[in-house]
């Protein structure tokens, strides 16, 4: 089984691969404004590549809560400025976070090779992009949810995610599951979801995890800055990787990179 997003293959159920997060936006919740501009965006991107991340995700909207969405004009603008310039530059695939079908082909179009897609539905429009530039889609868990029914409810919305997928014509190696950590869910739903990851993954899709630095980590470390939340993510991500996850999505790649090789090492060790 692999995850497929154009000419790259990644084959799944030996390991995590690393996915580092790239932020041109200046009201992100962690990194807002420090890789807004253009050459400090290209520069954070090699340096994403070169600490050992499998695949780049760029980010021009913030999805913190609260948050005034952009146009789809406004969102391209943004990466209009970085995005071409990044392709050309890295080495790795990658993936650019929206919910807008205009955006998407945009970014497919400038060689883009996954869209990571936060609406928290299954589009006809989005399906129609992903299957003509053979791109790989993250669809993503949106809606709120609590409870001791929470891991169940979250896997039958991403099974029935991916069928409808599947259905429209996109092959199965080209979507991968994220259950939506803090979109909808408080620290407790967090915590639960992360730690039955092999629970809620849906046989036969990559599934990713993306709890880096949020709210969830913040609470359970005594709320300290955003910036100072990289040891919790990491014991976050570990839990996940070592249940099944098979991305993991970071602001701090060197040391998830580091403890996704040890996470992997011990799935491997018998």
């Amino acid at each position: 089984m692999e995850f497929s997003c154009k000419d790259y293959k990644f084959p799944l159920g030996s390991g995590c691969y690393v996915m580092g997060i790239l932020n041109i936006t200046p009201d992100s919740f962690s990194d807002g404004g420090l890789y807004a501009e253009p050459e400090s965006a290209v520069k954070r991107a090699l340096q994403i590549e070169n600490e050992g991340a499998g695949l780049l995700d760029i980010g021009a909207q913030s999805t913190r809560p609260g948050h005034t969405p952009l146009s789809a004009r406004e969102e391209i603008a943004r990466l209009k400025a970085a995005l071409p310039e990044i392709i050309r530059r890295v080495r790795i695939p990658v993936s650019v976070d929206t919910f807008y079908p205009e955006t998407a082909v945009f970014a497919a179009e400038n060689g883009a090779h996954i869209i990571n897609d936060v609406s928290g539905a299954v589009s006809s429009a989005m399906a129609e992009i992903i299957r003509e530039y053979e791109l790989g889609w993250v669809i993503m868990h949106a809606a709120e949810v609590s409870g001791p029914g929470l891991c169940g409810e979250v896997h039958g919305w991403l099974e029935s995610a991916a069928k409808k997928a599947c259905a429209l014509g996109v092959p199965a190696n080209q979507i991968c599951l994220d259950p939506g950590l803090g979109f909808g869910k408080d620290a407790a739903g967090c915590l639960l979801l992360i730690k039955n990851t092999a629970r809620v993954k849906v046989s036969g899709f990559a599934y990713l995890v993306g709890g880096s630095r949020k709210r969830f980590i913040g609470e359970c470390c005594g709320n300290p800055p955003f910036d100072q939340r990289d040891a919790g993510s990491i014991a976050a991500h570990t839990a996940a990787i070592l249940s099944g996850a098979d991305f993991i999505r970071v602001h701090a790649v060197k040391e998830a990179v580091q403890a996704a090789k040890v996470a992997n090492a011990l799935l491997a060790s018998k």
